[in-house]
C-alpha cells in the first residue's frame, strides 16, 4: 500500500489532471476556510472592515500554496464578503492557476450552520470540490456537524478548536451536494499553520 505523502506527491504532479478526474467520480469534498490573522476588534469600527495583518497574509500564501501542491484545488469558492476572508482569498489565489469560479455570498457573514449547509446544498453537482472561506462559529459548528469519520487525533483536535487560517477537508460518500445531511462525511484532513510550520522543522 501506498504511503499518504507517496499519493500526495504523485497527485501533485499532475494539477490540470485532478480537478477533472475528481469531478467525473462518486464522491464529493468540502473545504472549510477560516479566514486568517486580524486586526483586532475595536468599538466603533464596522467589523466587516477588518483587514489581515501581516502575519494573516503570510498564512494565507502559505495554505493557498498547501492547498496547491497537495491537490486541494476547489472547482468553486465561496467567500464571506468580509474583508478578511476577501483578502484571505486573495492572498491564496495566487496559488491556483487557472483560479476556480468564485462567488462572495452576504449571508456566509454573521451565518449560522445551517446557512453553511443551504450554501452547500445549492452548490452546482457538477463541482467536485468545494471551499467556503468565511468565520467562526458557523464553519466550526458545520465542520462539526458534517463529520462522523476521520482520524481520531484530527478530529478531537478540530473539536477544540477551528483557529484562523485553519483548513478543513471533508469527503462525502456521493455524487450530488443535494444528498449532504448530518454526520455524511469523513475528516480527510485538519491543517493549520501551526501544524504546517511543525511539519517544515
Amino acid at each position: 500500500m501506498c504511503r499518504r505523502f507517496e499519493i500526495d506527491d504523485l497527485i501533485s504532479t499532475l494539477p490540470n489532471l485532478w480537478p477533472f478526474h475528481y469531478a467525473n467520480c462518486t464522491m464529493r469534498r468540502l473545504l472549510l476556510l477560516r479566514h486568517a490573522k486580524t486586526e483586532a476588534f475595536e468599538p466603533g469600527r464596522d467589523d466587516r472592515a477588518r483587514a489581515l495583518v501581516e502575519r494573516g497574509r503570510a498564512e494565507a500564501a502559505r495554505i493557498g500554496g498547501y492547498m496547491a501542491s497537495h491537490a486541494l484545488k476547489p472547482d468553486r469558492v465561496i467567500v464571506s464578503p468580509a474583508a478578511r476572508s476577501q483578502e484571505t482569498w486573495v492572498c491564496m489565489a495566487d496559488a491556483m492557476r487557472p483560479a476556480p469560479a468564485v462567488t462572495t455570498l452576504e449571508h456566509i457573514y454573521d451565518a449560522t450552520a445551517d446557512d453553511i449547509v443551504a450554501a452547500i446544498l445549492g452548490t452546482p453537482a457538477d463541482a467536485g470540490a468545494l471551499l467556503i472561506v468565511g468565520h467562526n462559529p458557523s464553519l466550526h459548528e458545520t465542520a462539526l456537524l458534517l463529520i462522523a469519520s476521520g482520524n481520531i487525533d484530527a478530529r478531537e483536535s478540530l473539536r477544540e478548536k477551528l483557529p484562523t487560517a485553519g483548513l478543513v477537508v471533508i469527503d462525502f460518500p456521493f455524487d450530488d451536494w443535494r444528498k449532504l445531511h448530518p454526520q455524511a462525511g469523513r475528516l480527510e484532513r485538519f491543517v493549520t499553520p501551526r501544524s504546517l510550520e511543525a511539519a517544515s522543522r
